[in-house]
């Protein structure tokens, strides 16, 4: 658990006692996919890191439609905003495949970041990170065209998700074009345009359950 912890982003900093600590309170669990693990407008009471697999953080419309707001892949922290401001949850996060992720409770989390500055420093760097990528995205809807939109939530998805071996990414595909369709705010007839067309310039190619992103034909 130690050495997990000091692969997470916020823990990164602490020393080895900090992180003894911390491992103290944590809790291991499995979800199967499709898990919510909560729901939009509910209190919080649990802050969570991703030890294996992926999660959606997302909101819906009245009629039912889905807005994802940002992928959690390995290592990566959610569930904080409504522990910090005592506020019900601003969006719902569901599994997307199997996951383990490690739990630690509203109270202790608090607690956390009233003994720890590093962590509540790292918090912030985090609220900052996802204020800039929001701020990003509006403008992006506001100033960009339906295809640019998609190239650019293509290439976002590939640099939090895929792994990069020269200038190709290589991405799991956990999400299907109903969801990507939603993160570049376009219909899903547009969508598969652009994509079929990114495949016939040999930009993209999914092999399998992957995608593939040649940044280097992108480029041209």
């Amino acid at each position: 658990m130690i050495e997990l912890l000091h692969t997470v982003p916020l823990f990164s900093r602490l020393n080895m006692n900090q992180l003894e600590s911390i491992s103290g309170i944590c809790t291991k669990k499995s979800f199967k996919t499709g898990t919510v693990l909560f729901h939009e407008k509910e209190l919080g009471s649990v802050f969570y890191i991703v030890h294996s697999g992926s999660v959606k953080i997302y909101t819906a419309g009245s009629t039912g439609e889905e807005k994802i707001l940002s992928l959690m892949k390995p290592r990566d922290s959610f569930g904080e905003l409504s522990l910090i401001d005592g506020k019900p949850r601003s969006a719902t996060a569901r599994t997307l495949e199997d996951n383990v992720l490690i739990s630690i409770s509203g109270q202790d989390f608090i607690t956390l970041l009233k003994t720890h500055f590093d962590i509540s420093l790292g918090i912030m760097q985090e609220l900052s990170t996802r204020l800039r990528e929001s701020n990003q995205h509006v403008h992006d809807l506001t100033f960009l065209d339906a295809r640019s939109r998609v190239i650019r939530s293509l290439i976002t998805l590939a640099n939090k998700n895929g792994i990069r071996t020269g200038s190709t990414i290589t991405i799991k595909m956990t999400l299907n074009y109903d969801e990507v369709s939603q993160m570049a705010g376009v219909q899903k007839p547009i969508l598969i345009q652009v994509i079929r067309e990114l495949q016939e310039k040999q930009i993209i190619t999914m092999p399998g359950h992957e995608m593939k992103l040649d940044l280097a034909k992108l480029r041209a």
